[in-house]
């Protein structure tokens, strides 16, 4: 309880952790912002808008509105380096009431108590108000290898969200239904269209096959009936399980199995009812966008996930976490390549929250949180310090490129690009300098896909620039970067028909989110962005940038 504590102080002190300063630190006399060398700065103790505490980081969110309360209450499982064997992953939590800034609350429920109680260690769940009874829930998961069943569904309750109580007397064992012992977890809650609770598990057959979602329903948020179980995409583990309604629409969105390499991605289905949306699973995936899109409903890149959603009646935003990399020497361990094991993404990170946009069509998409653009807004120059190609706003040419002044801690880009013709490929850079060095690219390219390049686009995470190695006869040689990073991967979208792409971007320390036109959304980890250039480039043909404008906190 004292680590706690102590955790709980710093967490409150990084809230604030966002500067406008920016500088380089270093020498005063010297004129940093007139260089263009490369710089290697650190990430601040916590962030202030992609939240992660100032100890350990921010594994699965679970958000929910709380209308007593007036505000998002969003708990997340607590990640520490040094986790016990059997008991890690007790519930945190933060507030915020426009998704930008967040208050935290510290250690919201503890894990168990010794390394033989069924939640020694604790899994993702959701929490709910029930106001008749002036009651909180939060349904988790209990995660112990040492008990019967490795994962069973629990509960704890409380009247003021301070205090709470584990229902040590109630659990649902999945074997008991005909589900696995092993894999029963991560419950979701919400109300179906015929008023009565319903609670979805992610789970397996008990006795093996495909992965499956078991269904319950309640009347009173205590007593559970099994429903009965509905299938998930072919054998992909879909975890996260998040359910609403929203406009004329009822959505499922789902964390495609950690594991699941390329289609690990926050993903989702929506039909015009809730049955009708178990049959989009049971009959044969049908997802929102078929075709040339080939998208299956993805809602960002590989470096967002576990994202669930809250709605205080005005606005819908979806929580996930961006991971960190191993590693803090970006020069000598280059971390913004790799990811983790196998080159996959690590478990946990910072907290992202993004805005849900709805569409005529039903299909989402995400935008940037209404309140980030009042947080960040001390405007700053954008001061052109290196270029090629580039002449009064256009780029023209292979390899051209403008090179802009230093980045702040936390900053928000916005700019427009206006491509030539439909098949134009440009990218927006950072960590960038004028050194033989490596950089960091989003790059929207054309993408071919059933013969319809010109209409297909699709934003790649690049490593760009080289570095000079000197070879075994003494000679200096070029070590160009790797290119495309797959950890980092997004989804196709349709390119613009006027062939204007509205850039807002937002980073705090080493995060960032990139939107397009309110269809296209990337999250990013990337160090070194603070403190270093940053460049818009062009790959052939031309394109015109306008309307840029940045600005800091």
């Amino acid at each position: 309880m004292i680590y706690s504590a102590i955790a709980l102080i710093l967490s409150a002190s990084a809230l604030t952790a966002c500067s406008s300063d920016d500088g380089v630190t270093g020498d005063p006399a010297r004129n940093w912002a007139g260089t263009t060398n490369a710089f290697t700065p650190t990430d601040e103790q916590g962030f202030g808008t992609y939240y992660m505490p100032a100890i350990g980081r921010v594994g699965d969110p679970m958000p929910f509105y709380d209308k007593k309360a007036g505000d998002f209450k969003v708990l997340y499982l607590q990640e520490f380096d040094n986790n016990m064997s059997h008991r890690f992953h007790p519930i945190w939590g933060v507030s915020t009431k426009d998704g930008a800034s967040y208050q935290s609350l510290g250690e919201v429920l503890p894990y168990g108590s010794n390394d033989y109680v069924q939640d020694a260690a604790l899994g993702t769940g959701c929490a709910y108000y029930d106001e008749a009874n002036g009651l909180y829930y939060i349904y988790y998961t209990g995660h112990n290898g040492n008990c019967q069943y490795r994962e069973v569904v629990m509960r704890a309750t409380s009247t003021d969200f301070k205090t709470w109580t584990k229902d040590e007397l109630w659990a649902l064992n999945g074997p008991d239904y005909g589900y696995s012992a092993n894999d029963f977890r991560d419950p979701q809650i919400f109300v179906a269209d015929d008023g009565l609770y319903r609670m979805v598990i992610s789970t397996y057959p008990k006795n093996g096959g495909d992965p499956q979602f078991a269904e319950f329903k309640s009347s009173d948020l205590k007593n559970w009936e099994h429903v009965g179980p509905f299938k998930m995409i072919w054998d992909r583990m879909l975890e996260c399980p998040d359910i609403f309604k929203m406009g004329d629409y009822w959505y499922l969105v789902y964390s495609q199995s950690f594991r699941a390499s390329w289609s690990r991605k926050v993903k989702y289905m929506f039909a015009d009812s809730w049955d009708a949306l178990k049959d989009c699973f049971n009959n044969g995936p049908k997802w929102p966008a078929d075709g040339p899109l080939w998208r299956e409903g993805n809602l960002d890149t590989r470096a967002f996930y576990a994202g669930k959603t809250a709605s205080n009646g005005t606005d819908r935003f979806i929580w996930g976490w961006t991971p960190y990399r191993s590693g803090a020497d970006i020069h000598e361990k280059n971390v913004n390549v790799g990811a983790g094991d196998g080159n996959e993404p690590n478990w946990s990170g910072a907290l992202v929250c993004h805005k849900l946009i709805q569409h005529a069509d039903g299909t989402l998409s995400m935008g940037a949180v209404p309140a980030m653009a009042a947080k960040y807004g001390k405007p700053q120059e954008a001061k052109v310090m290196a270029s090629n190609g580039y002449d009064n706003g256009k780029l023209s040419g292979d390899d051209a490129y403008v090179l802009y002044s230093r980045l702040g801690t936390c900053n928000h880009i916005s700019f427009k690009v206006t491509t030539s013709n439909n098949r134009d490929k440009f990218g927006v850079s950072f960590v960038r300098s004028t050194d033989p060095d490596y950089y960091y690219t989003l790059v929207v390219q054309p993408e071919k896909q059933d013969d319809d390049e010109e209409n297909i686009r699709k934003v790649n995470f690049e490593q760009e620039g080289y570095r000079l190695k000197t070879n075994d006869q003494g000679e200096e040689e070029k070590v160009y970067g790797k290119g495309f990073i797959e950890g980092a991967d997004g989804y196709g979208f349709y390119r613009p028909e006027n062939n204007e792409y509205n850039i807002d971007i937002y980073t705090d320390n080493s995060v960032l989110v990139m939107y397009i036109n309110d269809i296209v959304c990337c999250t990013h980890r990337i160090y070194g962005i603070q403190k270093n250039c940053w460049s818009i480039n062009n790959y052939g043909g031309n394109i015109t940038i306008s309307d840029l404008k940045i600005s800091q906190q």
